[in-house]
């Protein structure tokens, strides 16, 4: 099975081979996936901080 990259460096999918690990978004099973890894990738931070939004709420602090 092929892995698919995104790289950040030259903004394009690569196959297995290409630019380092550290400027690549991936592995993705296709190359259609790679191509949507940096709106694949958007969409991931918008949940997240969701979830770290309703973390952070502990409600109203007790009375003194």
């Amino acid at each position: 099975m092929a892995s698919w990259w995104y790289c950040l460096t030259h903004n394009r999918v690569e196959d297995g081979s290409g630019c380092a690990l550290t400027d690549r978004l991936g592995p993705y099973a296709s190359e259609q996936e790679a191509g949507q890894a940096l709106v694949t990738a958007r969409q991931r931070t918008a949940d997240e901080d969701v979830r770290d939004r309703a973390d952070d709420d502990w409600g109203t602090p007790p009375a003194r």
